[in-house]
Order: structure tokens, then C-alpha cells, then sequence
């Protein structure tokens, strides 16, 4: 364990300086006890003398210095593919124990990100081998890929290795649209080799696979063999449990090493409460923790009293044989990895395609340990991860009701992860609305709904009665024919799928058999999206301040051009699409939005309407004061209408 000042001692308003901290757990879980039986091939772990299945994680506390100035919440923030997100010091200023902890075994070292350490599952001592699917796409001509490589993975994650150099019986296909038929490409063009040492076929490698013609930009390839060694990542669920029960409950260890955030002679535990927040992926981690029961402890103790699912809809695939976290389940990237499945919603329902029954709380609403949600999202959820099957039925035609102890807002009008970029897949610049501060006020809000029981602003979200959650066509959702930017309608709209007898749909677990999975039924869940106004930005939602006084478009979608799969969603950008300054240059264009100056005429009525809108949204609990300031001032240093 490591202990050093952070940020060099800087002080966070009234909890002052704050301590770092670092270091590893070694956990160790009984695989007998119904809470841990879950996990996918627990049994075929190794087990230590007490004949429990260990693993050994990474974690980082920050603490007050003096932690009489901690308002007692520990804040934990899921690393996102073993990356931690930097602590928020808004929230450092109100006293927060912030805290990381890995949970993906499947990380590699690099880039100082958190790692967990798993074993595999074996039989009697012998190898567990099984069928495997992979997919690849580059953005510049590639000789040789980790078989682990993926669009969202990168070279960061282990590669299953393949049981035979020989790929006989194995298949590599390519397509331009995940739609598209698979085109087989010969077994003696591609090889499990590197060939970054030697020109093909390159230095056999059981990790690793080229082709004799490299792989191209603008393809998806899936590759489908028999890898062997499972990790049994599904721990990862069992060391959030326990890190976080030990942080909040303990004063020492087994060893008798005292916890992290005891200090002096503290002889009581300062934790009161706790929180926990997934981002993307850690959206779904948090959803399927929850689900599959991992919000009890070990001593029958709840673990956290909120969480914060933030830009994810969907489970996550940690537990299953051959598991891959890293997939994304988009419309063009990864569409048909596992944990696009029912339930969907966290109020309890059945599912009408599947006959699922169920919801993500069931198991905490039986076991009396259900925190308080906040499930936040951006536009980008509603087109790339069918978000609306969170408040909908299979079908899309009436609203679900949601439980009391949970809350779901839209951020209107933005991108998964904001940014001002050049997206080359669209060919348009990408979404740079922010709801950073937006999201701040609600985090601050959950803090208060949990220590002071303070109810927080009401949900804000499109819903099917308020007729701001339509189906995508130009006529229902009210898109305007903005000049050269192409509009289908195209979301990412998924069928049940087959995994194999082995999968259990319901529970995101078990064992893939067939790939690529088959359709079970021909019905299709309906995915609905945002309805826009004239303008083309959202109606429901949050409304920030770029809403409510926009400059341009903001869109949580965007398509692919020529060459980059022509009509299949762009990732998971957006766009922003700016007004003509002045009349003239819209109607020269043919552009049915008003410009800058027919909205605001100078830029004095543009300042008075940021302003009013800020204190909007700071009176309806959505926007800090501290943070309206500086939405204003933002606005005062702009060139708009100068």
C-alpha cells in the first residue's frame, strides 16, 4: 500500500487536503455460499486450503487528510476498461471518500490501468475449451491483430488463445454493413500468426492472427474458432461487493491491517454511506451487479445505498464462459454480443417476445437492499442501446411504471461522451454539447437524497404518452430537411437471440455454443427515440442551456459515409449542425431553421436569454449555482453575435 499527498496537497474547499492512496485486495470468495454460486465456472476454479477461489485487485482511495472534514459518503467510480475517471472536485470540496477498484480480469497491463486478477476454469486439471467469436475493424491497413482486439478494446485485453495453430475447421468472414451476408475468406489467406516478425504466414502464435492481405479499413471481420482457458470474470462482481463491504463496515482486516480510511485513533468506521457509479460499460456492470443479487454482502449487509448507471443501458457479458466486457452491442460495432437481453427495465414486468418475467431490482427487492438510482443517459443511448426498453414495453406501445426509488433523466440534445472532434466515419464534426454540469447537480442531489433524504428533481425523460417518444421515421420523430445531412432513421434495433442451450438469456451467464447467434423469433423489439422540435433538438429531457438558447442542431446520432459502411449508425457520436448567422445565408441554403440573428437580433437579447435559462435550470435542481456562473461567463466570451 502506497500513501502520498494529492495533487500535491491542494486544498477542495472545506475538506481541505486530500490523501491518495493505493494498493491491492486479496479476496477470496467461498464458491459453496448461494451469494457466490452464481458466478459462471466458479467450480472449476482452484481453490486455496479453506477451499475458496481467490483473486487480487487494484484499488485507489482518496480521502480527506482530515477525515473529521468527510461528509462520510464513499463515492465509488468503476474503472471503464480498467481506466479510472479523474475525481470530480466539486465533489472532492464536499468531503467524498472517492474510490476505484478493478473488476475486469481481462485487462492488460499499460496506461497505469487498474487490473484484476483471475484464474482460469479447468476441468480435473485439464484445459476448458469452447467455441469463440471475435470482431475486428481497423482504421489503417493492419498485417496482424490480438485475437482479443476489438473496436472498444483496442490491444488492452486478453486474447482467448486458440486450441490449434491449424485453423482448419475454423472461419474468418468479412462485411461492409452488419447487415450485410458474411463473406468467407479462404482458410490458407489467414493464419493464427504474426506477422509483424516475418511476411505471411508469419510466426505461429496462439494469441494472435493475420491475413495474407492485411485487414482493411471499412470491413467488419468475424472470426470464429476454439479458444481454450476461460477466465472466470464474474469475480469482478464479488470484488466490488467486497472491497466496498470491507471500506464501509470494517475497522481492520483479517491481518489486522487497518482500513484505508481510518486515521489516527479513529476507533468507528466514518463511512455512512455509499454510492456507486458506472459509466458505459460500468452502467451495465452496475445494472447486471444489482440484478444477479451482488448488492447484499457475505454478513447479509446492503452494500450501496445509491447508484448512478450513467450512459448505459444495456448488461454487461462478465458473466459468461469466454466473456468479453469490452463489447459494445452497437448497430454496427459488435451488434450481436451477448447482454442485449430481457429483462430490460428495473421495475419488474414480462417480457411479451421472450416471456422473460422480471426486473433488474428483483433480487434486491427480495432481500430488502435496493439503493436509490439515479440512471442518467445521453441521446446517444436512445439510437445506439435501445434505451427506451428501460420505460417501454417489448413493442413500444405504452410506458412502464417506474419504481419510487429510482429516477431516469435525458441529458436532450447530446453525445455518449461530449466532444468537438472530426468524426472521418460521418464526415461532420461531432456533438460538443456537454452535460457535465448537469450531471454534477444530480450526483450532488443523490448524495443529498441518500444523507438527508432529500427527494430529488423528478425524472426527465420522453415518454410515449407525452408524444416525445416516437419511432424513428422522418414524420414521427419531426426531423427538418437540414441541407445535406443525411437522415434514415436507422437505430439499432435487435431480435432475441440464440446463444445456445447453454446461455441463460435472463441472467446474462452461462456458456455460448452457437456462433454467430440465430434469431429466436422474427419479432423485434421496437426501439423509439427522442422526438425533436422544428429546430431538430430534443423536446423532453433536460434541456440545458445549449437547448433552451441553442446556436445549431445537437444530435446524439450520426451515419457513416461512403467507404465507412455507407448508412449503418457512426459509433456512438453525434453531430452539431450550427445555424446560419443571418437570414440571407439560410434561405441561399434552403435552411428551414431560423438563424442566430432572426432568434436573439444582437447579442445583448443572446446574453439575457443564457442568463435566464441558467437560472432555469438552477431553480429546477438540474444546474449548480457555481456551475450557472460559469455557463454564463462561457457564454459572455463567446464570438456569437459579436
Amino acid at each position: 500500500m502506497k500513501t502520498e499527498p494529492y495533487m500535491d496537497g491542494k486544498a477542495f474547499g472545506n475538506a481541505g487536503s486530500y490523501i491518495k492512496i493505493t494498493g491491492q485486495i486479496y479476496g477470496e470468495v467461498d464458491p459453496a455460499d448461494p451469494l457466490n454460486n452464481v458466478i459462471q465456472d466458479i467450480n472449476l476454479a482452484p481453490k486455496n486450503k479453506a477451499g475458496n477461489v481467490e483473486y487480487i485487485s487494484d484499488y485507489i482511495i482518496i480521502r480527506p487528510s482530515d477525515m473529521t472534514l468527510s461528509n462520510g459518503l464513499l463515492f465509488l467510480s468503476l474503472p471503464n476498461r480498467g481506466n479510472a475517471f479523474p475525481a470530480d472536485s466539486v465533489l472532492l470540496s464536499r468531503g467524498y471518500i472517492y474510490a476505484w477498484c478493478a473488476w475486469q480480469g481481462d485487462v492488460l497491463k499499460g496506461n497505469n490501468r487498474l487490473l484484476m486478477r483471475v484464474p482460469y476454469a479447468g476441468i480435473n486439471g485439464e484445459e476448458v475449451a469452447g467455441i469463440h467469436r471475435a470482431e475486428y475493424q481497423v482504421n489503417a491497413s493492419t498485417k496482424t491483430l490480438n485475437l482479443g482486439n476489438g473496436f472498444f478494446t483496442g490491444n488492452s485485453h486478453h486474447s482467448y488463445e486458440t486450441v490449434n495453430i491449424d485453423n482448419k475447421g475454423f472461419s474468418l468472414t468479412r462485411r461492409i454493413l452488419e447487415s450485410d451476408d458474411r463473406i468467407s475468406i479462404p482458410n490458407n489467406d489467414w493464419a493464427f500468426s504474426d506477422c509483424n516478425i516475418r511476411r505471411f504466414p508469419g510466426v505461429p502464435d496462439e494469441k494472435k492472427i493475420s491475413l495474407k492481405d492485411e485487414f482493411q479499413p471499412g470491413f467488419i471481420y468475424e472470426l470464429i474458432y476454439e479458444a481454450k482457458n476461460p477466465l472466470i470474470l464474474g469475480l469482478g462482481f464479488a470484488a466490488i461487493r467486497d472491497f466496498t463491504s470491507f471500506i464501509r463496515n470494517e475497522v481492520k482486516d483479517n491481518s489486522g491491517f487497518p482500513n484505508p480510511v481510518m486515521t489516527g485513533e479513529m476507533t468507528v468506521n466514518p463511512v455512512k454511506a455509499t454510492i456507486m457509479q458506472g459509466v458505459s460499460q460500468c452502467s451495465n456492470f452496475a445494472r447486471t451487479f444489482l440484478f444477479l443479487g451482488f448488492n447484499k454482502d457475505e454478513n447479509g449487509k446492503q452494500v450501496f445505498d445509491g447508484v448512478n448507471a450513467h450512459v448505459g443501458t444495456r448488461r454487461i457479458a462478465l458473466n459468461v464462459r469466454f466473456g468479453r466486457p469490452g463489447g459494445g452491442g452497437l448497430q454496427h460495432e459488435d451488434h450481436l454480443f451477448p447482454g442485449n437481453d430481457p429483462p430490460f427495465s428495473w421495475g419488474s414486468g414480462t417480457d411479451e417476445i421472450s416471456g422473460i418475467s422480471g426486473g433488474i431490482l428483483e433480487k434486491c427487492i427480495e432481500t430488502g437492499t435496493c439503493p436509490k438510482i439515479m440512471q442518467t443517459l445521453s441521446s446517444s443511448e436512445y439510437w445506439q442501446l435501445r434505451a427506451s426498453l428501460t420505460t417501454t414495453d417489448s413493442h413500444g406501445t405504452r410506458d412502464l411504471t417506474i419504481p419510487d426509488n429510482v429516477r431516469i433523466y435525458l441529458f436532450s440534445g447530446t453525445q455518449h461522451s461530449p466532444a468537438d472532434a472530426a468524426d472521418q466515419t460521418s464526415g461532420f464534426r461531432t456533438n460538443p454539447n456537454s452535460y457535465a454540469p448537469y450531471h454534477r447537480a444530480l450526483l450532488v442531489a443523490l448524495e443529498k437524497w441518500i444523507l438527508e433524504d432529500k427527494e430529488p428533481p423528478s425524472s426527465a425523460y420522453p415518454t410515449i404518452a407525452s408524444g416525445t417518444l416516437v419511432s424513428p421515421a422522418r414524420e414521427n420523430i419531426g426531423w427538418p430537411d437540414i441541407p445535406d445531412v443525411p437522415y434514415n432513421g436507422k437505430v439499432n434495433e435487435l431480435p432475441l437471440l440464440d446463444y445456445g442451450p447453454g446461455y441463460d438469456n435472463r441472467n446474462v451467464s452461462g456458456i455460448l455454443s452457437k456462433e454467430p447467434p440465430k434469431a429466436i423469433s422474427e419479432k423485434i423489439y421496437k426501439t423509439l427515440i427522442p422526438a425533436v422540435d422544428k429546430d431538430g433538438n430534443e423536446i423532453a429531457g433536460i434541456r440545458s442551456i445549449n437547448i433552451r438558447v441553442p446556436v445549431g442542431t445537437y444530435t446524439g446520432w450520426a451515419l457513416r459515409r461512403e467507404g465507412f459502411g455507407k448508412g449503418d449508425l457512426s459509433s456512438l457520436n453525434g453531430l452539431f449542425i450550427p445555424f446560419k448567422n443571418t437570414k440571407e445565408e439560410r434561405k441561399t441554403t434552403g435552411d428551414p431553421r431560423l438563424s442566430v440573428k432572426e432568434r436573439y437580433r444582437d447579442r445583448e437579447r443572446y446574453l439575457k436569454a443564457v442568463v435566464k435559462a441558467a437560472e432555469e435550470l438552477v431553480n429546477e435542481g438540474f444546474l449548480l449555482p457555481e456551475d450557472a456562473k460559469i455557463e454564463i461567463e462561457k457564454a459572455e466570451k463567446s464570438n456569437i453575435l459579436k
